[in-house]
């Protein structure tokens, strides 16, 4: 995740939205991920269909590991793997901006993972 955009960000079509692949995924694993710049995690999640993938992700200021695993999230698939240190980033973990920290974004009751959101 990045610092939060701007308020003014520049409008979309509906057709630019539809090119995002907003998914549900299950967390599997999370692990502490020491050589990163800020303090982060490495965390495993099952999109279903998609397959498992892996990202980095600055949260660890508002959750534990053991908190995560098991979790419905919503992430982006279709962005360009990323190389963060010695990781390879393969998707986006979607969240919130708060003063304490990201507060992920999750689902109120569970989807078949891979599930598109829209």
């Amino acid at each position: 995740m990045s610092d939060a955009p701007a308020a003014d960000s520049a409008p979309i079509t509906w057709a630019d939205f539809e090119k995002v692949l907003l998914v549900a995924g299950t967390i599997l694993k999370v692990e502490p991920f020491p050589e990163a710049r800020r303090p982060a995690y490495k965390v495993w999640a099952d999109f279903g269909p998609y397959g498992q993938r892996k990202t980095s992700a600055q949260i660890v200021s508002l959750y534990a590991p053991e908190d995560l695993v098991g979790r419905q999230i919503v992430a982006v698939l279709n962005f360009p793997e990323k190389q963060i240190g010695p990781f390879r980033s393969q998707f986006l973990l979607t969240g919130a901006y708060t003063e304490e920290g990201v507060v992920i974004t999750t689902l109120e009751r569970p989807v078949p993972n891979g599930a598109r959101l829209g």
